[in-house]
Order: C-alpha cells, then structure tokens, then sequence
C-alpha cells in the first residue's frame, strides 16, 4: 500500500465510505486508529480485507503490506464479554430469593412483555406448593376449601403482583379479575364459596395489593410508577387529586416509562442524543450508530413526551431521527415491541375485502358517499396512502399524541382490530365493523384467517 490512498470502507451493507489516506499507518492497529477518527466510531473492530488471491474474498488483515493500491476493507464489530469475579458470583448466587424473600425490584434494563390473552400462574415457594397440594386434594377429596392465614395470602398477593407488575403496573379491573380467575382455576382450594364468582374477594386484595407494590416500586425509582409521584397524599395536601391525570398506558404500550438503562444517567443519555443529532447532519449518517443511541435513548425520550409534551417541532430538533421512516417503524417496536409494517399489511389484507364488501352493501346516502370514496381509492396509488397512515399511526405512539378527534375511530379500529393493542372491549360502532369483517373472513375462508 502506498503511502497516500484512497481507501474503500463497508461500514455495513447500506453504508459504504470512501476514506483518503494521507500517509501510511504503521501497523493494522494504526489503521483502525485512523479509521476510527476519521469516521467518528465509537465502538471497537477488526478489519477485513478483499484478497485477490481467492477471488476477492474477505479475509481477517494482519499486515498492512496484504492491501493493494486503493483496497476494500470491512468493519466488524468486536463484541466485548464481561466475566464476573468469582466472589462476586458466589455473592449473586447467595442472594437468589428464597421462600420468605420478598423481591421488590427488576432490571432497570428490562422489558415488559404484553399482556397475555390467557394469564398463567406462576410457581410459588415450595411451602406454598405444598400446602396448595394439599389444599387441593382435601378439596378433590371432601370438597372443602383451604384456610387462608395471613401470612399464606401475603405470599400469595405478592408472588401475583410481581407477575402483573412485569406485565403493567396499572392492571385494569377486567386485568385483575383474568388473574384472580387464573388462581382459582389453578387451585381449586382457594375458590370463595360466598362469592358469586368465587374470586371477587382475590380480585379486591390484588387490587389493595398493586397499591401496595406500586408504591415500593416508587420508593425504588421505577419511572412509570413515579411520574404519578406528585398525587395529593398526606405529604401533599395541594397536589392533584390521586385518580386524576393518572399517567399510564392507554394504547397498548408495554415500555410506557422505561427505567434509565444500567450504568447510565440521564446526563449520559442527554450527551448520546448530542452525539446522533449531530451525526444527523451528515450527509449519509451511520444507520447502525444511530439505531443504537435511539435504543439507549429510549427512557429519556419517552419521559420528555410523556411528562412534558413539547410541541412537534421541539420533538423535530431534539430528535430529527424519529421523523425518519425507519425510526418511526424502529419506535414503535421499542415502545410496543410489535413490527407495525409487518402487522399494519397483514391485518390490511385479512380485512379490507370484508371492509369493501360491507362498504358496497350500504344504501342511501352513507352508500353513495362510500361509494364516491371507493372509486377513488381505485384511482389513486393505494400503496403510497396505506404507507402514509402506518407512518401517521406510528407516529402517534413516538410522539405520544391523541388521536384526530375526526378520526377517533379510525386509529381505535386499526390500534384494536388490526393491531390487537390495548382494550379487549370494543366500543358500539367498532364492535360492529370488527363483527362483521370476522363473519366475513369466515364465510369467504372456511376455518377462518
């Protein structure tokens, strides 16, 4: 390689460099160096470089004198693995929870997972296991019902609560009552036999519990319970009344609030946002760089739109990468955790021959304005205005904005019936059309979609 080149560098399959050399490294640590600086990576590589000799193919560079007169070289991302000291696991492994071990906190790195359709209860501690056998076989045997002391209903509350929590720490009632059915389905003992339901009772005590463990959530720092911190209490007699304003998913989100990552702070996480809005400016920014600041971003950015609900255009020079179509996609994953494209066309295409055919159906009036409106989406470039309200529903979820009150039911039907987020319970109107699209897809496809 001679002394001053030009060098070709493949960052990623999308984001090729061209990067002049102006004297040459003294070693493949040098290079790395040079080309760490020169294209601002922050993280730590190896490079690979075309060898003429097996046809171009990519092999790991050790030497400087293998690359040619103006070379290609590829980065690949070392990624560095941290082994615990042995004492430290050996402490670790002591503090596992035990029977009577309360656990009341979880990564601040990790995230919730939707809500189930069917809720499983969990395992227990082993004298709880025990007694629920027990219980259980007296009730198969006698059909007698097991004595819940204090201490076993304690247990029992606070295992539930840790399992809802890790789901949503705002459970509606219709939430609370799947579980306490789930309990009672899984252990007969513990039915209420002065209940007409058999769990009303558990239902009420999950409810006092989630309280509860909201409130030690709170003490410990966890984001989506503190943002409710301010309440009227006891210590704040001139707050806002405890059941208004309540800050809580409403959408189906499942990291509503995210704790601050581990090892960061909310300072660090303000200079990676510095860092990536002026990466930004480039001309051809870094994708993967990107990506990965707008990941650890993600607690910062949601507390921003929730809490403060800046204007668009503050959200616009703050964070000019959510307005790129890719992030809003990207976004909507971090904050939902499902691929609104993926989910958005699949739906589209299960229930718009339902959704036309009920359209064609109408008379009067409302049928020749629907018809008007299908002559035109026959015209226009459909894939462009299907593109265009995937983008504007998932920026509703990155910008946390209300739905358009003129289409209020439009955004409910996609969020509930092509996306399955949030409220089980449809309203009147979108009960009707999601009716009538499942008949639909049933009469057309025997078995159903």
């Amino acid at each position: 390689m001679a002394s001053s080149t030009t060098m070709r560098v493949i960052l990623t399959e999308d984001d090729v460099r061209k990067l002049k050399l102006t004297s040459r490294p003294s070693s493949v640590a040098d290079l790395i160096m040079y080309i760490k600086d020169s294209l601002g990576l922050e993280y730590d590589f190896t490079l690979q470089f075309q060898d003429p000799e097996f046809d171009n193919e990519l092999c790991n560079l050790t030497d400087l004198s293998e690359l040619l007169e103006k070379p290609t070289v590829k980065i690949i991302p070392v990624l560095h693995l941290v082994s615990l000291p042995s004492s430290l696991s050996e402490n670790l492994n002591d503090t596992v929870s035990t029977a009577d071990t309360e656990l009341l906190s979880t990564s601040s790195t990790e995230a919730r997972k939707p809500w189930p359709d069917d809720f499983l209860i969990t395992k227990f501690s082993v004298d709880v296991e025990y007694r629920f056998r027990q219980g259980n076989l007296n009730y198969l045997k006698e059909g007698t019902y097991l004595k819940v002391s204090i201490e076993l209903k304690h247990d029992i509350l606070h295992r539930l609560a840790e399992t809802i929590y890790s789901f949503k720490a705002y459970p509606t009632t219709h939430d609370l009552n799947a579980v306490a059915r789930a309990l009672i389905a899984a252990h007969p003992c513990l039915q209420e036999p002065t209940s007409p339901s058999g769990c009303c009772g558990w239902k009420n005590s999950l409810k006092d519990k989630m309280g509860n463990y909201r409130s030690k959530m709170r003490a410990l720092g966890h984001e989506d319970v503190k943002v409710n911190a301010e309440k009227r209490g006891r210590n704040n007699p001139n707050g806002e009344p405890a059941h208004k304003n309540i800050k809580k998913p409403k959408k189906g989100e499942v990291n509503y609030l995210p704790n601050i990552p581990d090892g960061h702070n909310n300072t660090s996480l303000e200079d990676a946002r510095k860092q990536f809005v002026d990466k930004m400016k480039k001309k051809n920014p870094d994708g993967t760089l990107i990506n990965q600041k707008m990941d650890v971003t993600l607690s910062l950015r949601r507390k921003e739109v929730v809490q403060d609900k800046p204007p668009v255009i503050q959200m616009l020079q703050r964070w000019p990468a959510l307005f790129v179509e890719n992030q809003v996609y990207q976004e909507f994953n971090r904050v939902v955790g499902k691929n609104l494209k993926q989910e958005f066309y699949d739906s589209l295409d299960r229930h718009c021959p339902a959704l036309v055919d009920v359209m064609k159906s109408k008379r009067g009036l409302k049928g020749q304005l629907l018809d008007a409106l299908l002559h035109k989406a026959q015209v226009c470039e459909l894939n462009s205005v299907n593109s265009a309200m995937c983008l504007l529903f998932g920026l509703t979820y990155a910008l946390y904005l209300n739905y358009p009150k003129c289409m209020v039911n439009t955004f409910q039907f996609v969020q509930q019936v092509f996306l399955g987020l949030g409220r089980k319970e449809l309203k009147t109107l979108l009960s009707y059309w999601g009716t009538l699209t499942l008949t639909w897809a049933m009469t057309v496809r025997p078995g159903g979609v």
